[in-house]
């Protein structure tokens, strides 16, 4: 992985094997950012993909592997009401299986990198978002208090 800042923005290339969600982290962790929204591309070699299931208020995981083609991700990075930073990301991917084109994309837990993945990362600037628990959904939303 690397990364440089230009202007407000950071500018990141993630290598084989790095895991994006935990780079993005780490890198706000890092260089002190407390919410920022991102958006990348790149090739994968896996991912974990949730999908919200409001009758049980609980999110469905399948895992896609492979050469994974990362169309389009974007996602915010904010603090909970625990303090820690936690991330909402969304993501497409294109691949081939049995030589048909497939697609399939959702709310992210995980993504590796095959190939690599280039992220723009944008700090929120002149305030903070934070993410407040929904007592109904229990899943996190923006909280401008």
């Amino acid at each position: 992985m690397d990364y440089r800042k230009f202007g407000e923005s950071y500018y990141i290339r993630l290598d084989k094997g790095d895991e994006i969600i935990t780079s993005l982290l780490d890198i706000c962790g890092k260089e002190g950012i407390s919410s920022a929204t991102f958006y990348g591309i790149g090739g994968c070699s896996s991912a974990e993909i949730q999908t919200f299931i409001p009758e049980s208020g609980s999110f469905e995981t399948e895992t896609v592997s492979g050469m994974l083609e990362l169309v389009s991700m974007t996602g915010n990075i904010a603090v909970n009401e625990s303090g820690r930073l936690t991330h909402h990301t969304h993501a497409l991917f294109s691949y081939k299986q049995d030589g048909a084109h497939l697609t399939s994309g959702g709310h992210i837990k995980s993504i590796t990198v095959l190939y690599t993945a280039e992220i723009e990362l944008r700090p929120v600037v002149g305030g903070i978002i934070r993410k407040k628990k929904d007592p109904i959904t229990g899943t996190g939303f923006w909280n401008f208090d």
